[in-house]
């Protein structure tokens, strides 16, 4: 077994604090990672509290995970030692399955094994995510990160990336007419890929004090939704609205902006169910849909495009010591956009 270290929360009222632990050892497919940045995703703040009611402890957060193989397994040949890699929302799956088969490994029939809060493939052993010195991934689950990209920028990219990109890359083209909802840690990302896309980019939020951004993200309108007349003029004009809103909000009103066969596709996760009325849908033969994390294959697509694009998430990068001060602030929407947390200050491998 290989001695790590991290933070870790041990129930749902705990703070976050030093923890040791034990990474397995390093198998013949097995990389080992140093890890040096890794962003905090709002989940991470749902699973450390147990808002989910699925947590269990001790628990080492972290899904947004970007460092440097310093060894790899006997039948590596995807990463050798020095090389960036990055790890995202899932270490491991059956592979077996016809989900898996069809290279859509984050919706496994049998078992997805997550970076934390879950369990290996044994469906026993815990994992433990990325606020720590290390971690040892499968390389058919590890992605690469090329040597353009800032490494505290790319880090978000492991889950708010691809949270973002998926749904854009399968429903958007270039021209199409785009709404985001919510400038924070999605909708910026997903400001910046829908702009990278082709698409004319419309932003609602309810803080006019983001209307700056968001042109400086490459939006080219922003409406202020506490006004509702500023959404009329608007009715049927959307090919598409991607929802990254985890708070709950009333999802017909930008049901109505949807135009002929518009789609809005749900990433944000309120805790309360949405009543939707029927005819909204109806109307137009709009449709209404959620999507997840992308799949291993599609998250290193994004991971290229980023790299082709000079696409970074904006972050405010801070040490391990000032994690509950930014889940604090993230809960707030006090912070633009993505908290990263810089590890290499953390005890190493000797």
């Amino acid at each position: 077994m290989i001695k790590s270290f991290g933070y870790v929360a041990h129930s749902a009222t705990s703070q976050l604090v030093p923890f040791t632990f034990e990474r397995r050892d390093l198998g013949s497919q097995d990389v080992l990672i140093e890890i040096l940045y890794c962003g905090i995703c709002h989940s991470d703040i749902h699973q450390v509290r147990n808002e989910w009611k699925n947590s269990s402890y001790p628990m080492v957060p972290g899904h947004e995970i970007v460092g440097r193989v310093t060894k790899v397994g006997k039948e590596v040949t995807k990463f050798k030692q020095g090389d960036l890699a990055g790890v995202g929302c899932m270490v491991d799956s059956c592979r077996t399955c016809e989900n898996c088969q069809d290279g859509f490994e984050q919706f496994c029939q049998k078992h997805v094994a997550y970076t934390y809060n879950s369990t290996e493939m044994d469906e026993k052993t815990p994992t433990y995510g990325g606020y720590s010195s290390h971690i040892v991934v499968d390389q058919a689950f590890t992605l690469k990160i090329s040597p353009s990209l800032s490494l505290a920028g790319a880090a978000p990219l492991l889950c708010a990336g691809i949270t973002t990109y998926s749904p854009l890359k399968h429903y958007v083209k270039a021209g199409d007419k785009v709404g985001v909802i919510g400038l924070g840690g999605l909708g910026h990302m997903g400001i910046k890929f829908a702009v990278a896309m082709g698409a004319e980019v419309t932003v609602f939020s309810t803080s006019v004090s983001k209307k700056d951004d968001a042109h400086k993200l490459g939006a080219q309108h922003f409406v202020v939704t506490k006004e509702a007349e500023n959404l009329a003029p608007l009715a049927s004009k959307f090919d598409f609205i991607l929802d990254t809103v985890s708070a709950p909000h009333d999802l017909n009103i930008y049901i109505e902006l949807l135009g002929r066969n518009g789609v809005m596709v749900l990433v944000g996760a309120p805790e309360e169910p949405a009543e939707v009325g029927a005819f909204a849908l109806i109307k137009n033969n709009r449709s209404l849909a959620g999507s997840s994390i992308g799949s291993i294959g599609e998250t290193q697509e994004m991971l290229n495009f980023c790299a082709e694009k000079n696409i970074l998430s904006e972050v405010e990068v801070i040490s391990i010591n000032q994690l509950e001060e930014a889940y604090s602030r993230t809960i707030k929407s006090d912070v633009r956009y993505r908290f990263v947390v810089d590890l290499k200050t953390l005890p190493q491998l000797s």
